[in-house]
Order: structure tokens, then C-alpha cells, then sequence
């Protein structure tokens, strides 16, 4: 049993301590993380750099993309994300970027941030190339009394196997000549700011030194509760909380195909589930995206049975297929000879301009397999897998079919009244013919939008 005293109250824990953000916040703030390295800007790793920046500390933001150095020095955000740009403006005067980094320009480095991507492999393994890379670029600057901090999502035991022993190649020791540490992050595309700021946060450090200045890092600018652990319990729970999400909406995807033929309306079934205090039913769709959910259960399988996992995620990845496979039945029951598909949507979730691992483009391909001509619409997504029609007038003119992959608000207001639509998000959209996964979706009629 370790006891931590704290100005305000005496917290006792074996593992993790928690503690209030009024005690931390009094923490001195010129200490040695007030010169922080950020390696990698993006959707986490720019507003990092900004909210420290913010709150009085001195950042150098380091990316290989001289694309997106050339536009963060303009002064343009590489990608939207809301209170990003103001943020920017309030924080520029201790912000800089940089395309390069030698032990000359990180002199008063104190703090290395490795928050780059970690895709996975074909072979469904974590992908560390990223992450070694950039350990590697901190390794030959690595000076005594810095502290390194891993962000980017990992499978269990990254930070203290293999991160750790790649550092001491440079000569120096962990948790006597330098420190480190595992930083969880959690924000969702849309509301990062407010939950980067609000949210837990997991820290876990190889020894308590390196805790702790990660700890007083962190206090800068986040005002949620602060948890403090070791750094294999904090590469985990990130994983464990996205595969929890993984795992609830697999289950309203298999409850999506067993009301489809019952003829009953999923949706207003996991509403009406959903009623019950103790029940908390995530929505079908047409699969899963985005770099977390779709990426980090497979971190864990593997890690011993993990069978529910492995099962979850593939009923998750199997959804392009099973709405491609309703698309083609509407197209034969309709007897339609080189049909015209709209797809409208390509961001994993509503509203975002973050396309990756989009369930929409699997789906997408498999249209193009069968020879059928395929426009694509997303208000907001820039760079895709294919070209992008901006002008939703020119996607749907001569449109057979309309498919809405992601429920944007924007589609809210355009008129389907002449068209065909499969729903896969509810959107209660008025067609002449509305198809809606989870509910008879070759009965439209009794499948009707509002």
C-alpha cells in the first residue's frame, strides 16, 4: 500500500491514485517540462501542442509533412476540427514547427511527445514503424534529465519492451538518465478540444519520477480527473475502451440482420432497450471507421483468448459487404441494368472531415467490382481513395440508386423525394423509396422515411 500526500486530501492506492485538478493545478509550472517536443501534428497531436502553448509552455512541433508544416506556418489548419484555428491564434506565440531536428535546435528540448499513427498491418498486427521511427529521431537527440511521453495507441507492453530498450541505445539509462512515460488519449473528431481538455486522463510512467512530471505536464491544461498507473495498465485501457464500443456495435449489427427478417424496426427496438437504466445498445451501421475503433481491438487479440474480440471485429468489417449485398438485391429486384450508385458520405462519422479506415470505401469497391458507376459525395472530406464530387445536384441527377453511408446533417436537406435511398444510419430521410438497414429492407413501403 503507497500513501500520496497532496495538499488537500491523503489518497492510499496500490496501483492507481487519483486525485483532484484543484490540488495539481498548484503544482510549480517552471519546471522541466516547460520545453516540450511534439513529434507528429496530427488530429491528437496538434491540439496537444496548441493547449500546451496555450498555457505558457514553449512548443516545437516536428512532422515529416512539409505540406502541412507550409500551412500550420500560414497559419491554416490541416484539418477541421471546431475552436482549432482560434486556438491557434491564442497559442501561436509559443508554437513553432519544424521539418527537422538536431541536437542544435533541440537544446532546451526537456520533453519528446510521440504522437504519431499506428495503422495496423494486413496481417492485423500493430503497425509500429511509426512509432519506432520517430523513438528513433528522439534517440539520437535523447539528452540527461528529458522525458519521453508514447501517445500513440499501442498494444500492451510497447512503452517498457520496446520503446524503452530502443532509447537506451543512445547510451543512457531509463528512470536514472532520462524518464518515460504512456500518455492515453481520448477525443472524438468533432469535439476534440473540449474532450482533450475534460476527459480522464491515463498516465502511467516506468518509475514516479517520470509520473509525476508527466502528471504536472498534463495538469497545464487538462481540468479532468488525473489517474496515475504504471504504463502497460494505461496502454491497455485505451485499447479496452474502443473495443468495448467495438464489441456493443457488433451486437447491434447482428441485432440489425435478426429484425431485418423479422420484419421489426431495429432502431426502435435498441430505443426502446435503451429505456432500461442498466442497458446501453450502441447503433448498427455500415461498419465500423475511424483510427481507434476499427484499429485497436486487434492490439489485444492475440493477448490471450480473445475470442469475443476477434468475433466482434469481424462481424464489424463483414457490414460493406452485408449493405452491398441488400444494394444488389433492390437492383435486381428492380431488374436495373448498369445502375448509377450514389454514395453519399465517406467520413467514418457525421459531421467530421476524417476519412480514414471509412466502411465506406470497402463498400465502394465492391460497387466498382460489379461494373456499376459510382458517384461520391462528402461535404466535408478532402483527401479520399477516389475522386469527390462537391456538387450534390450532379451526384444525384440520373442517380438509380442513393446509398447514405454517413449521416451527415447536411444530406438532412436535400430532396430524395424523386429517389430511390438505402439508409444504413436512420436518417428518416422522405424517398419515393426508402430501404433501411435493420428493418425488411425490401419493403419499402413499410420501411417509409418521415
Amino acid at each position: 500500500m503507497i500513501i500520496y500526500r497532496f495538499p488537500q486530501k491523503i489518497i492510499r492506492s496500490s496501483n492507481i491514485l487519483k486525485y483532484s485538478m484543484m490540488a495539481t493545478m498548484k503544482k510549480e509550472r517552471n519546471d522541466k517540462t516547460t520545453s516540450v517536443c511534439i513529434i507528429g501534428l496530427g488530429y491528437m497531436g496538434l491540439p496537444t501542442a496548441l493547449l500546451l502553448a496555450k498555457n505558457g509552455v514553449k512548443v516545437l512541433g516536428y512532422d515529416i509533412n512539409k505540406k502541412k508544416i507550409g500551412m500550420i506556418k500560414n497559419g491554416k489548419m490541416p484539418f477541421n476540427e471546431k475552436g482549432l484555428a482560434e486556438l491557434y491564434k491564442a497559442a501561436k506565440n509559443n508554437f513553432s514547427v519544424t521539418t527537422t531536428i538536431t541536437k542544435n535546435t533541440s537544446k532546451d528540448i526537456k520533453t519528446y511527445i510521440i504522437s504519431v499513427p499506428t495503422p495496423f498491418s494486413e496481417m492485423k498486427k500493430c503497425d509500429l514503424s511509426y512509432v519506432i521511427d520517430a523513438t528513433n529521431s528522439v534517440k539520437q537527440i535523447l539528452k540527461r534529465g528529458d522525458l519521453v511521453i508514447l501517445e500513440s495507441t499501442v498494444g500492451p507492453g510497447t512503452t517498457s519492451e520496446i520503446i524503452k530498450p530502443l532509447l537506451e541505445k543512445s547510451g543512457l539509462k531509463c528512470g536514472t538518465d532520462f524518464f518515460l512515460s504512456y500518455v492515453s488519449e481520448k477525443a472524438i473528431p468533432g469535439n476534440t478540444l473540449y474532450e482533450m481538455v475534460n476527459n480522464a486522463r491515463i498516465i502511467g510512467g516506468i518509475d514516479k519520477e517520470s509520473t509525476d512530471r508527466t502528471m504536472r505536464l498534463y495538469s497545464k491544461f487538462v481540468k479532468g480527473e488525473i489517474i496515475l498507473t504504471d504504463t502497460t495498465t494505461s496502454e491497455i485501457t485505451k485499447l479496452v475502451e474502443n473495443t468495448y464500443r467495438d464489441v456493443n456495435i457488433a451486437f447491434a449489427n447482428e441485432l440489425a440482420k435478426i429484425c431485418d427478417r423479422l420484419n421489426i424496426n431495429v432502431w426502435d427496438v435498441i430505443t426502446y432497450a435503451n429505456k432500461h437504466p442498466r442497458v446501453n445498445i450502441h447503433l448498427p451501421g455500415p461498419g465500423v471507421g475511424g483510427h481507434c475503433i476499427a484499429i485497436d481491438p486487434w492490439f489485444l487479440v492475440g493477448k490471450g483468448s480473445s475470442d469475443l474480440i476477434w468475433t466482434a471485429r469481424t462481424i464489424n468489417d463483414a457490414m460493406p459487404q452485408e449493405i452491398f449485398t441488400r444494394l444488389r438485391n433492390i437492383i435486381l429486384s428492380k431488374q436495373l441494368t448498369n445502375p448509377k450508385i450514389a454514395v453519399l458520405g465517406v467520413a467514418y462519422k457525421k459531421n467530421v472531415d476524417d476519412g480514414r479506415e471509412t466502411p465506406a470505401l470497402p463498400f465502394i469497391e465492391m460497387c466498382m467490382a460489379n461494373d456499376w458507376k459510382v458517384e461520391i459525395h462528402d461535404p466535408y472530406v478532402k483527401d479520399f481513395h477516389y475522386p469527390i464530387n462537391r456538387d450534390i445536384v450532379a451526384v444525384l441527377k440520373d442517380s438509380d440508386i442513393v446509398v447514405i453511408t454517413t449521416d451527415h446533417d447536411y444530406y438532412k436537406d436535400i430532396d430524395f423525394s424523386s429517389k430511390i435511398v438505402l439508409d444504413t444510419k436512420n436518417m428518416k430521410l422522405k424517398a419515393k423509396e426508402y430501404y433501411l438497414l435493420g428493418y425488411n429492407s425490401l419493403n419499402p413501403k413499410q420501411a417509409s422515411g418521415k
